[in-house]
C-alpha cells in the first residue's frame, strides 16, 4: 500500500468517524506538541537536583528540538512537497484547514518536533517513556487524520526529530554539562541546581 492510498483510506476513516474523535484529532494535533513540550518543564526541575550531565539532558530537550525544527524547514525547502489535501484527487476533504500553497509537506514538522521532544525527554528522564512516545506518535498519526500530511511525511518528521534528539547529547553533552558546572558555580545556580 502506498502513501497515498494509506492518506485517502485514513481521510475517509476521519469523516465517518463520531465528530468527538475528529475534534479530538484536530485539538491532538496542537496539543500533543503542548504536553510534550510542558513535559519538559518537571523534567528540568527535577533534573536540578540532580547530576550536572542530568541537568544538560534536561536543558538539551527544547534545544534540540529547535535543532530538528530547523532542519525540517531546510528539507521543506529543498523538497517543495504539495500537501495532500490540495494535490491527492479523490480525496476526502481534510478536516483541518489546509495550509497556504508554498507551505510544504514533506516532512512534518508537528511530527519532527514531537518526536524530539519526546526521544529528549525520554533521554534525560526514562519515566516519561510511556506517555511521551505515545503522545509523539499520536501527534503524528493526528497529521494524516485531519488530512494535511501524506504518512511518509509523518514518518520522516517521527524519524529526523528522533534521530537529532539522539544525536545532541552526543554532540552537544559535554560541552553543555560543563556550562552546567560553571552555572552551578555562579549566580545562576538556581536554574541548575536545587
Amino acid at each position: 500500500m502506498n502513501s497515498t492510498t494509506l492518506y485517502r483510506d485514513l481521510t475517509d476513516l476521519a469523516h465517518h468517524s463520531p465528530d468527538w474523535l475528529r475534534t479530538l484529532a484536530g485539538l491532538g494535533t496542537e496539543g500533543g506538541l503542548l504536553l510534550l513540550m510542558a513535559m519538559a518543564v518537571p523534567v528540568w526541575w527535577r533534573a536540578r537536583s540532580h547530576t550536572a550531565r542530568s541537568v544538560a539532558l534536561a536543558v538539551l530537550v527544547p534545544i534540540s528540538s529547535a535543532v530538528a525544527y530547523l532542519l525540517s524547514e531546510l528539507v521543506k525547502s529543498l523538497v517543495d512537497e504539495e500537501r495532500p489535501c490540495r494535490a491527492v484527487v479523490g480525496a476526502a476533504a481534510s478536516i483541518a484547514p489546509c495550509p497556504p500553497g508554498g507551505d510544504w509537506s514533506f516532512p512534518s514538522n508537528h511530527s519532527t518536533i514531537a518526536a524530539a521532544l519526546a526521544v529528549g525527554l525520554t533521554l534525560a528522564c526514562r519515566a516519561t517513556l510511556l506517555l511521551a512516545l505515545p503522545v509523539a506518535l499520536l501527534t503524528g498519526l493526528s497529521r494524516v487524520f485531519v488530512g494535511v500530511h501524506y504518512p511518509h511525511d509523518v514518518l520522516a518528521g517521527l524519524t529526523l526529530g528522533a534521530a537529532v534528539a539522539a544525536l545532541c547529547p552526543a554532540l552537544l553533552g559535554r560541552p553543555t554539562t560543563d556550562l552546567v558546572i560553571r552555572m552551578r558555580a555562579g549566580r545562576w545556580r538556581s536554574l541548575v541546581a536545587a
